[in-house]
């Protein structure tokens, strides 16, 4: 860390791209108000409906939710190999955001807490675990989550280099590994309201008519 610069200085810089795109007084998007960390890190995968369906895999690191979109969603079986294109960091607080962001704003669409928890960070380093944050700039990260729909150990690789690199997320061959498991189309619902997207959408609009 840089001498005289703080966790919540470092959480701040790295949400200023986040906040840049956003006109957050005209959107739900959390504003990224500080929040105290557990002990325990999270995670959180979110269905999001935007111009194109994709679900955004998001871990915390630092204080943020460092994040990746992943167009075809998280697999049980470690033979899939799901591309994960990564995206800004977002705020600890947008873990819990369910509903719609309007049209002509960044990221409109619906969203949907697909699956949440917390993580272990199994990353192997010199004498024990990496930092999250030290792993993904090494491009190699290996997580062990405890989900509601998914769990065990997931990997996010980087292949490649410039601009030929990409990120792949891998399920680990564990006891979790289920390989005739197809969550992301047998388990639809949000884990945090019971609803499906259309329902979500649907109060998304009553919301946008009331601040009309």
């Amino acid at each position: 860390m840089v001498a005289g610069k703080t966790s919540d200085d470092k959480a701040g810089a790295s949400l200023a791209s986040y906040r840049s795109k956003r006109a957050l007084s005209r959107t739900p998007d959390p504003e990224g108000a500080e929040r105290p960390s557990d002990d325990v890190p999270i995670f959180v995968i979110q269905k999001h409906d935007a111009s194109t369906l994709h679900y955004d895999f998001r871990i915390e690191a630092d204080g943020v939710l460092k994040s990746w979109a992943v167009p075809k969603g998280p697999s049980t079986d470690p033979r899939e190999k799901r591309l994960a294109i990564p995206t800004e960091d977002h705020p600890l607080d947008y873990a819990e955001f369910e509903g719609v962001i309007p049209e002509d704003e960044y990221g409109a669409g619906t969203v949907l807490i697909w699956d949440r928890g917390t993580y272990e960070n199994m990353t192997e380093g010199d004498g024990g675990p990496k930092p999250i944050a030290d792993a993904i700039e090494a491009g190699h990260v290996v997580v062990w989550l405890h989900g509601e729909k998914i769990g065990g150990g997931y990997a996010l690789q980087r292949t490649g280099d410039g601009k030929d690199a990409r990120w792949l997320l891998v399920k680990m061959d564990d006891d979790e590994a289920d390989a005739r498991r197809n969550p992301v189309s047998t388990e639809p619902l949000s884990v945090a309201s019971g609803r499906d997207l259309y329902e979500i959408a649907e109060q998304g609009a009553e919301w946008e008519d009331d601040e009309a």
